[in-house]
């Protein structure tokens, strides 16, 4: 029978504990939201869902398009010239998702005879751009440069290490100016995700490379997402005007793909703006971290040390890790799980999010809801 091998899956899967389901939320849900990626708690602020409102009345609900035909608009332009601005970079492309943003970056950054050196706590994202990619991929140990020197020692020719700068599962913040280093010492190009370090880390949130000093440099690339400290919806790659030039000629997720909605460029524009005039979002947003760390671990539960907005909490097993999220839920907190195959060690956790809008109380009532509900 067609498929017939699904169910066998269907099958492993739940006999695993490993099932997935979607859980449609209304807009006025009534639980603490410490699960989704919204480290600056703009998603609702009304200057960018009025932004949001403004460009689909003036440029209509869709891109109508590809960037290269009727996909780009002046706004999307706009917001390119100002984020690349804010991170201190020559130039930025904007992308449909931040997903397509790294197949993008990896794919046209790695031709034929290249290497690739990939972190091996790398986002999905990056692991499909390395195997997209017409170069050799390499993965390394996690966050550890001698073994990136070691892999880029092994060959001749074009070269790029890729990692993200603050890894979604624990939250740990990867050694940037040790890895910049290496690739210089070799020759190889830098390519990192900064999805959850804008915002976040850096003057004012203008994210871990800007931290790291590394902002504006030659041989240095950066992804980034829309959808997290910006509340919006899409993905931009930064970095030299040449690699930019490069990728609109040469990115097939960008010369292929649909342009990103107007309403998405609008609520990142108003969200950008928003977040110069406010950069104490950025501070607030890493001091609940601490927060929310500090107090889960004196309860005496198993809580990795955020670098940024991430806090992950450590569960027994997948279906112990199921059941507590379901019980924080039921108490009114909504709360991040992560199991196999989303973890790349195997360890299911809870996953929250420090958002930068949470009082002092909500902070208590979720450690609280935590440790009442931990199996």
């Amino acid at each position: 029978m067609a498929f017939g091998w699904i169910d066998e899956q269907a099958q492993a899967r739940r006999r695993a504990g490993l099932v997935r389901t979607l859980r449609p939320r209304p807009a006025d849900s009534p639980l603490l939201d410490l699960a989704s990626n919204d480290y600056l708690g703009l998603a609702r602020h009304p200057e960018v869902t009025a932004g949001a409102a403004e460009a689909a009345r003036a440029w209509g609900g869709g891109a109508t398009g590809s960037r290269l035909v009727t996909g780009t608009t002046e706004l999307h332009t706009e917001l390119e010239r100002e984020l690349a601005d804010f991170c201190g970079v020559e130039a930025a492309l904007v992308f449909s998702s931040g997903y397509a943003a790294n197949l993008a970056a990896v794919t046209a950054l790695a031709p034929h005879g290249s290497l690739v050196v990939s972190d091996a706590g790398n986002h999905a994202s990056l692991i499909d751009g390395c195997r997209l990619a017409r170069g050799a991929t390499q993965v390394v140990a996690h966050a550890d440069p001698e073994a990136v020197r070691k892999a880029l020692g092994t060959h001749e020719g074009p070269a790029v290490l890729v990692s993200d700068t603050v890894f979604s599962v624990d939250g740990d913040a990867a050694p940037l100016a040790a890895y910049a280093a290496a690739c210089r010492d070799y020759g190889a190009g830098l390519v990192v995700d900064d999805a959850h370090g804008l915002g976040v880390l850096g003057a004012g949130g203008r994210g871990a490379p800007h931290a790291a000093g590394l902002a504006g440099a030659g041989d240095v690339v950066v992804t980034a997402t829309l959808s997290k400290s910006l509340g919006s919806q899409g993905g931009a790659v930064l970095g030299p005007a040449r690699v930019i030039d490069h990728l609109v000629n040469a990115a097939r997720t960008f010369i292929f793909d649909t342009g990103l909605a107007p309403a998405a460029a609008g609520a990142a524009l108003a969200a950008l703006r928003l977040l110069r005039r406010e950069p104490e979002r950025a501070a607030r947003a890493r001091a609940v971290a601490r927060e929310l760390h500090e107090r889960l671990t004196a309860a005496g539960l198993e809580a990795v040390r955020p670098d940024a907005a991430v806090v992950s909490v450590r569960a027994p097993s997948p279906e112990k890790a199921v059941r507590w999220a379901a019980d924080c839920r039921a108490a009114g907190l909504a709360v991040g799980c992560f199991r196999p195959p989303s973890v790349p060690d195997g360890i299911s956790r809870l996953r929250l999010t420090a958002r930068a809008d949470l009082s002092g109380a909500q902070i208590e009532h979720a450690v609280r809801v935590i440790g009442e509900t931990r199996p």
